[in-house]
């Protein structure tokens, strides 16, 4: 089975992480707020420190965050998605963000891998 990643873990990303370890997938989550992450590691998932954490562990990282300059930070920023990515990794931006922005980052991943 695929190993998921989860970051951000919020109002709208915590439900969704839980749904996705209730259907028995392999979890782990990062957010910026601690809380969430323990009550999902409570629910089985891995938590992890950092963005690339995340991505060294799961095969499809789902990014659920406020803004596009969260999913760039995220993807781009240091210790980010992007700095060490494993090739074939996908990565699935639930962010409601700039359509541009989401390309930008979708063409430079690609770049990588």
């Amino acid at each position: 089975m695929k190993k998921l990643g989860f970051i951000g873990c919020g109002t709208m990303g915590k439900p969704m992480a839980l749904n996705l370890i209730k259907a028995g997938y392999s979890i782990t989550a990062y957010d910026l707020n601690p809380e969430p992450v323990k009550e999902l590691e409570a629910a089985g998932a891995t938590a992890s420190q950092s963005p690339r954490e995340v991505a060294e562990q799961a095969n499809i990282i789902i990014t659920m965050l406020p803004s596009s300059p969260d999913v760039e930070q995220v993807l781009c920023g240091p210790r980010g998605i992007l700095e060490n990515p494993q090739r074939g990794t996908i990565i699935i931006d639930m962010t409601t963000g700039d359509p541009m922005v989401s390309r930008r980052l979708a063409a430079l991943a690609a770049e990588r891998g």
